[in-house]
């Protein structure tokens, strides 16, 4: 009898012929290796960046100024440090786009992070799946929402991010998000590269923003680090679909282990190709676990409590 491994893999690659049908310029990859520990420590610490930007507390559309904290204890590595706003936004007219950027000044850090869906305003934006032009790149198209979003912010971080850089001139620029922040996350990395900055992209269970030509730009920028981060089961990594034309950047860290679970290293597999179909999209599209998608090394959006903000 079969392995499921490679029942697993034989499945992958029918799949893959099918998905060249609709996305001819995505990668189909099957190349896996093990993470490193200094990686898997990053994974670990920028995903409490991503938990934190949950918080209101930390994202009340001022100057900044506050102290980065999370009242559901979700990120002690992040308050552990001397990590200090400098701007905040939140209530954007159209998506409601939320976040802030803060100063590590224990780790020479410059982050950027981005809340994931909590508001009517951005399930509306999830929903919006048409492709749009971007200007990031000749012909390069992204999902409508996504890019609405990244363009109400766009002003207000990149000017952020400016008097940043010229007060902190040696730090190291990251740019975080998990879910719709993941998204916006992805399209904020590649203007903010494409401008001349070196910036690390950690995402967490984003779902697929674009076609191949702007997913493989980001890709292949080189200009900072891209770690994709999913976990099993979680079904928002699996959106919008492939047979719309939407792949995902690469490479992806696939985290195999339960929910209510701190991952290890040896949970976690770095596969490549903008079409991976061994990590998450490889599970079985019927297994859908909600919990996974809030569980990243803890409950990622523990801050944002239960209730959809119905305003404003």
């Amino acid at each position: 009898m079969a392995t499921p491994s490679i029942v697993r893999f034989g499945l992958a690659v029918k799949s893959a012929r099918s998905v060249l049908q609709f996305c001819p310029n995505g990668t189909v990859a099957y190349e896996s290796v093990a993470i490193s520990s200094s990686d898997y420590s990053n994974l670990a610490f920028f995903e409490q960046f991503a938990a934190a930007a949950y918080c209101p507390l930390n994202n009340r559309d001022n100057a900044g100024g506050t102290k980065i904290t999370c009242p559901a204890g979700n990120c002690p590595l992040v308050e552990s440090n001397d990590v200090i706003s400098v701007y905040e936004f939140e209530n954007s007219l159209k998506t409601d786009v939320t976040g802030y950027v803060a100063i590590d000044n224990t780790r020479a850090l410059t982050v950027l992070a981005f809340r994931g869906s909590q508001s009517v305003r951005n399930f509306v934006t999830d929903a919006n799946f048409p492709a749009r032009q971007t200007d990031i790149c000749p012909s390069c198209t992204a999902h409508a929402g996504f890019w609405d979003s990244w363009v109400e912010a766009r002003p207000g971080v990149m000017a952020a991010l400016k008097t940043a850089a010229a007060s902190h001139p040696n730090n190291r620029v990251a740019i975080v998000g998990h879910s719709l922040g993941g998204a916006i996350a992805d399209l904020a990395a590649a203007e903010i590269r494409k401008s001349g900055v070196t910036a690390d992209l950690y995402t967490y269970g984003a779902p697929r923003i674009a076609g191949a030509t702007l997913s493989n730009f980001i890709t292949n920028q080189n200009m900072g680090g891209n770690f994709r981060v999913t976990h099993k089961d979680d079904p928002v990594p699996r959106l919008p679909p492939i047979v719309l034309g939407f792949v995902h950047i690469s490479p992806e860290y696939y985290i195999s282990s339960p929910n209510d679970v701190v991952p290890t290293a040896n949970d976690i597999t770095k596969y490549t190709g903008a079409v991976n179909l061994l990590g998450n999209s490889g599970n079985n599209p019927l297994n859908i676990d909600l919990s996974a998608h809030g569980w990243y090394f803890n409950a990622i959006s523990a801050c944002g409590g239960s209730d959809f903000e119905f305003k404003k």
